[in-house]
């Protein structure tokens, strides 16, 4: 599907191949990207998502096809790869960001102290020293010289860091964390597209969400891989998908994207069942009259109208996918594991404090809440025995299997794929390694790479082959989710839906966790709070949409308070008419931008009907206005259905204002 370009592009892909061993991984990958732009790029384990944007970044080289950009244009890449960083605080590394501001910031120190030391006021150097400073100053403003050090504060905080975490060495904290202050330096500067491969993995929720309004309200070009369906939906407004080699372009968010692609799919089935009819008919007339000598010529029009055909093809579709269903489990007792009091520290740094929690026989429970809260620590002291201080018991023949956060990247890289499966397999289950690598999608010779070729996505789906090698009745899963596509969270969501053991499950994703978990704690404070619901009832209850909801609301009570202290009550009511008026008039606009988009849709609909008609389709393919017609429609269709949002969440926006003025 083509993207209707309403601004000049900033990037351009043109017919983009590559290939690895001989086999293609894409070809003639088409493109571009216009400022402000949102791009979503997805496509399962595999497709060469993580390549392209090391293409576009510059860092490989294609075998064929074109990367344009105009020239001075600057790219900020985030990869799943961060190397150690050294010795610099979180400060001093997170300001390397600001090069030119700080260089600024010598060179006007400098002229001031010059200034101050000569006394040939009145001479042409001076003037000409007064004028380079004014310059200085004028150029430092527009580059954000003032106020860099205040958005660096807002996008670290943002992304989890606390005031006591500016001033540290960088490598005290972990690869997690480094990995944030690599986000926060590329979210900082002035680059003109953000190439971000999997931003998530290493966030909690309450940074995803930030990160997320961060992206959304971002005026930079942005190309976004991630897993996160919920994420990627909430921060792109265009999705590319990659599937089989090829690109499909779709001007719409993610779940969008979904409803669209299969919309498309549908109409392309339809054409091309009706195209097969209309085949299958004149090729029969051939075979009826091409020996008839009074039908040759009418036969061999038909030839020729076969021969001049373009036939309709239906969009690939990756349709692999694992196979996972665990064994039953063992029968245990009815309590599973029982903690009392307990504590866990890191030197002065108090993680558990004097954390009870007690979970029985077939629970489902996730744990949520900020990075360093303790959720990993806590598995981490029942599956791998972690010094604590408290009581751990576990219940009668409980069978614990762990996956933990870094499972995938402890898999030993000189090891086959299936040796790596056959050494961890009981004897009983080695005839039947082949088989059940085959369910997570390693086949024939997929079973001979060494582990170390693998992609992340690979080595995730091995993994989780390893897991199901022992029966187990207590599961716990440390974001399992990482390295798996989207199809394959869908299949290990249903698998575990399905399994009858007791489950523990530490997720970021807020899609994977609904409807899997029945019972949620939130780590805070070295404690575990207990909410007898799923992710769902949890946001709910804390009124957490997005995770800082909470305090944005009582900040504005607050405000409006102090406001309403300022001014008397007839001042007061003349501001909430103010806001009623403004809130009506938003009204209007959405109604008016909605009726718009509505007869704009109605208009393309019509166009689609004839293109999925065979008879009509024909028609219009003679007339090339029609193309040109149909591409400029679903332009302002596009545009329309813009507005409409815009003037939605205008409206939203007063609704609000409205709200807590009245409060």
């Amino acid at each position: 599907m083509g993207w209707l370009l309403l601004l000049p592009p900033m990037l351009s892909v043109h017919q983009l191949g590559l290939s690895f061993g001989g086999t293609d991984l894409f070809k003639d990958i088409s493109f571009q990207v216009t400022p402000g732009q949102r791009l979503g790029l997805v496509g399962r384990n595999g497709a060469g998502k993580s390549t392209l944007l090391r293409l576009i970044a510059g860092e490989m080289s294609q075998d064929q096809g074109q990367i344009n950009t105009p020239t001075d244009f600057k790219i900020g890449f985030l990869t799943q790869d961060i190397p150690v960083q050294g010795e610099r605080t979180v400060w001093d590394e997170c300001a390397t960001s600001f090069g030119d501001i700080q260089q600024l910031e010598i060179d006007m120190e400098s002229m001031t102290l010059e200034m101050g030391q000569r006394e040939d006021f009145e001479s042409q150097g001076y003037m000409d020293l007064i004028d380079r400073f004014h310059k200085a100053q004028e150029h430092f403003q527009q580059i954000g010289g003032y106020t860099y050090q205040a958005d660096m504060e807002r996008v670290l905080m943002g992304l989890g860091f606390i005031a006591d975490d500016f001033h540290k060495r960088l490598d005290t904290f972990s690869g997690g964390w480094q990995m944030r202050v690599e986000l926060a330096k590329i979210l900082l500067q002035r680059n003109d597209l953000l190439l971000l491969d999997e931003p998530t993995n290493h966030l909690d929720l309450e940074s995803i969400l930030w990160l997320e309004q961060f992206l959304s309200e971002s005026p930079q070009a942005i190309i976004l891989v991630s897993h996160d369906r919920t994420f990627l939906n909430n921060a792109t407004n265009r999705t590319l998908e990659i599937v089989m080699g090829k690109s499909y372009d779709y001007p719409a968010s993610y779940y969008k994207y979904l409803v669209l692609r299969e919309e498309i799919r549908e109409k392309q089935r339809q054409a091309k069942f009706n195209q097969d009819k209309e085949i299958k008919q004149t090729k029969m007339l051939i075979e009826k009259f091409r020996y008839k000598a009074s039908k040759a010529a009418f036969a061999q029009s038909l030839i020729k109208q076969l021969a001049r055909m373009d036939v309709i093809a239906v969009d690939d579709e990756d349709k692999r996918q694992m196979r996972v269903k665990f064994p039953p489990s063992p029968h245990s007792g009815k309590v599973v594991v029982n903690m009392k009091n307990i504590h866990k520290h890191y030197g002065e740094k108090h993680v558990l404090k004097g954390l009870d929690m007690e979970l029985s026989r077939g629970q489902k429970v996730a744990f949520v809440g900020q990075n360093g809260q303790g959720k990993t620590t806590l598995v981490k002291i029942m599956a791998e025995a972690l010094k604590h201080e408290g009581e751990l018991v576990f219940g009668h023949q409980v069978k614990l299997s762990y996956y933990a956060q870094d499972q995938a990247d402890v898999l030993d890289g000189n090891l086959t794929v299936l040796q790596t499966i056959e050494d961890s397999a009981p004897e009983n289950m080695r005839p039947q390694v082949r088989k059940l690598l085959g369910n997570f999608m390693f086949q024939k010779e997929d079973v001979e790479k060494k582990v170390k070729v693998l992609s992340g996505g690979e080595r995730g789906r091995l993994a989780l082959c390893q897991l199901m090698l022992n029966p187990m009745n207590l599961l716990i899963l440390d974001e399992p989710t990482n390295h798996l596509d989207m199809v394959a969270k869908d299949v290990l969501k249903d698998a575990l839906n399905l399994y009858d053991g007791t489950l523990i499950l530490v997720s970021h994703d807020r899609e994977f966790l609904e409807g899997l978990a029945d019972m949620t704690y939130e780590f805070k404070d070295g404690k575990a709070k207990q909410y007898l619901g799923g992710i769902a009832y949890f946001l709910e209850k804390r009124k957490l949409e997005s995770m800082r909801e909470l305090d944005k609301k009582t900040e504005i009570a607050q405000q409006a308070k102090a406001e309403s202290g300022k001014i008397g009550h007839k001042e007061q009511r003349a501001k909430l008419r103010d806001l009623e008026k403004a809130v009506n008039k938003a009204r209007r606009q959405a109604d008016k931008a909605e009726e718009a988009y509505g007869s704009l849709q109605e208009k393309l609909d019509v166009m689609d009907k004839v293109l999925a008609d065979a008879e009509a389709y024909k028609k219009a393919s003679a007339d090339p206005a029609y193309y040109q017609n149909y591409e400029v429609l679903q332009g302002k269709v596009e545009e329309a259905f813009a507005a409409w949002e815009d003037t939605v969440n205008h409206l939203k926006s007063q609704e609000t204002r409205l709200a807590s003025s009245a409060s």
